[in-house]
């Protein structure tokens, strides 16, 4: 045999045996007469003990980092134990080696402090996953996946696999497209998700069927998004959403316990999309801390049901042209912070005009320790207007108030961004603390002014909330004066879908699916996608839904992000065997890559010139 023991099993219970163990090489330390190898495989590192006999035929045939060797001698009991690794109470007294292969000088050392750039690591992926770091990210994934398939098996869910070269259907990212040698000038599209498959499953009668399943989308990349992607795919039938939160809020507790060992106890707090965006500025919050935004003018349909808590006599009757002509005024507080110095006022002014969240400036107010304020627009204002402000954003002495204005949409997101990295600087976002939420009540339109119709805030599959059903069903979707939209009755539709949050990252989402036909075509209808196209890009969906389709939902997990915010990192790419860089190139093997022109031709395809 080639080993009788990994690298990472020794310890003082072998001391005195003979033993064979196999790796590759990871450091070489020579003293004199004695020369101290660590051997290094998947399970961990033992040291190597080399006497004068063997040092000297090292001279001859010396060993390089990364070698592959095997190694013969007896366990003994280690002088200078190392407590960082599990063998380091003991090593091996080396009797003989043989070089299995040896290897050229890698081009980055391989250790979890490294010297190799991203790129680099990229190109020698297959090196970069020797390294521990990656290693136990590998093994944190599997470990989060033993746990999804464990929890589910025993709530009675099955496997199913579902194709990957399907049908390419309107809504949603861009498909990756395939063509098909023989069905000429058609294409395969990879699928974005099982949805659809999923459905087809539960009106098979597979009520409870889940899947560990690569999705596709064609989409500008970033740290947290990969073109070919993981989801934990689940659906059930006969169930309502609470039912589907129950079960997998209890997913998600179980994973956090069985992985790291973290109990999740309290049900997770559940919040409205409104409250969301209101609060927080986006749809996926992190509440591992306070400062809520503070809404000082907000005129837009989405917020009909909130009020402003500021008197207007504060803002909106004076004359300052910067909050006058404003869309939305918005405020957070910083507690504890009036003494922050004019220039990091200034480096939060520049970070906010940056062109990613594209703000022309920011307004401030010091709450100061003596119970006065001052203002950056106290030109405009008296005492009373600018302490009425800070009254309304619930500051105290010595706290600072942050003010953007402009667009709703685009204030609403520079406002939230600012809240992260106000808090990032605080060292408030801890990795090691986690607070996860539902998110409930989404819109289940949005209208495209670019567009004039409306689009699916999830997708076309999701069900309106049951009390909005008829309210759909009995209205048309199309609108008279593009710039009245915000009356459509489609403007106050619900959605019967929900998102799982956890610390400001969306790490799942799903949604009680449509599964009459007639409702289904009214959807498809109100997204502009016609009769004839619902036949051809839906048909087989709508004959289905014919044949008694049972009421269901569902929801899918984002893997690799998941597994990411479980180890503690902010990129997916290093919890992912062999991912694709930012512009979605995998350097190692150079794909995407130039087709030979005898493939294309087979494939009837030309290229334009």
């Amino acid at each position: 045999m080639f080993r009788t023991h990994s690298c990472g099993e020794l310890s003082v219970a072998h001391l005195n045996q003979k033993v064979t163990l196999a790796g590759w090489v990871q450091t070489i330390r020579k003293f004199g007469a004695i020369t101290f190898v660590d051997l290094r495989d998947r399970y961990g590192i033992t040291q190597l003990v080399i006497g004068d006999e063997i040092n000297n035929h090292l001279d001859n045939n010396p060993l390089g980092r990364e070698f592959v060797i095997q190694a013969f001698g007896f366990v003994r009991e280690r002088s200078n134990k190392n407590k960082n690794i599990p063998t380091g109470d003991i090593e091996v007294n080396l009797e003989s080696y043989i070089v299995l292969n040896s290897a050229a000088v890698p081009p980055f050392t391989i250790q979890d402090d490294t010297d190799g750039g991203d790129d680099l690591r990229m190109k020698y992926r297959y090196l970069d996953l020797r390294r521990s770091c990656i290693k136990n990210n590998l093994l944190l994934r599997y470990a989060v996946t033993r746990s999804v398939r464990n929890f589910l098996h025993e709530q009675q869910f099955i496997d199913i696999e579902t194709p990957f070269l399907i049908k390419s259907t309107p809504e949603g990212a861009r498909d990756f497209v395939v063509p098909s040698r023989m069905n000429p000038h058609e294409f395969y599209a990879l699928p974005q998700s099982p949805q659809t498959f999923k459905q087809l499953l539960m009106v098979s009668g597979y009520d409870r069927y889940y899947q560990i399943v690569k999705c596709f989308r064609d989409e500008d990349l970033r740290s947290d998004r990969q073109p070919e992607f993981t989801q934990i795919d689940c659906e059930m039938s006969f169930v309502q959403q609470e039912d589907i939160l129950d079960t997998f809020e209890r997913l998600v507790k179980c994973v956090f316990k069985e992985v790291i060992n973290i109990d999740l106890k309290e049900p997770f707090e559940r919040m409205s999309w409104e409250d969301a965006m209101w609060y927080y500025g986006n749809d996926k919050p992190d509440t591992r801390f306070a400062m809520p935004i503070t809404n000082l003018k907000v005129p837009t349909w989405i917020f009909k049901n909130k009020q402003t808590l500021i008197p207007k006599t504060c803002v909106l009757e004076n004359g300052f042209p910067v909050f006058d002509q404003a869309e939305t005024i918005l405020a957070i507080t910083i507690p504890n912070a009036s003494e922050y110095s004019r220039k990091q006022l200034d480096e939060l002014t520049e970070w906010v005009k940056r062109p990613q969240i594209g703000m022309n400036g920011m307004a401030y107010i010091k709450y100061q320790k003596d119970g006065n304020c001052k203002s950056s627009f106290d030109k405009f204002y008296n005492a009373d207007n600018i302490m009425g402000i800070a009254s309304a954003c619930s500051a105290k002495p010595d706290d600072l108030i942050l003010i953007l204005v402009g667009k709703e949409e685009k204030t609403r997101k520079a406002m939230s961004e600012l809240r992260l990295d106000i808090n990032a600087r605080m060292g408030n976002r801890k990795k090691n603390e986690y607070k996860v939420l539902w998110i409930l009540d989404f819109p289940l339109f949005e209208y495209s002014e670019d567009e004039n119709r409306w689009i699916a805030k999830h997708h076309p599959f999701t069900a309106p909330h049951p009390h909005d059903i008829d309210t759909m069903l009995n209205n048309k979707p199309a609108i008279d004066n593009p710039h009245e939209y915000l009356k459509h009755p489609y403007c106050n539709l619900k959605a019967n879908a929900y998102d799982m949050v956890l610390n400001g990252n969306e790490i799942g989402g799903g949604s009680i699916r449509i599964h009459k036909k007639e409702l289904q075509e009214k959807m498809f209808e109100s997204l502009g996608i016609s009769e004839d196209e619902q036949k051809k890009q839906f048909g087989f969906l709508l004959n289905a839904f014919e044949y008694g389709a049972p009421p269901h939902g569902g929801i899918a997990f984002g893997l690799d992000r998941l597994c990411a915010l479980l180890g503690g990192s902010e990129s997916i790419r290093d919890f992912i065997a062999f991912p694709k860089n930012n512009a979605g190139r995998d350097t190692m093997l150079n794909s995407p890559d130039f087709l030979e022109v005898k493939q294309l031709s087979e494939l009837n395809i030309e290229l334009k010139k």
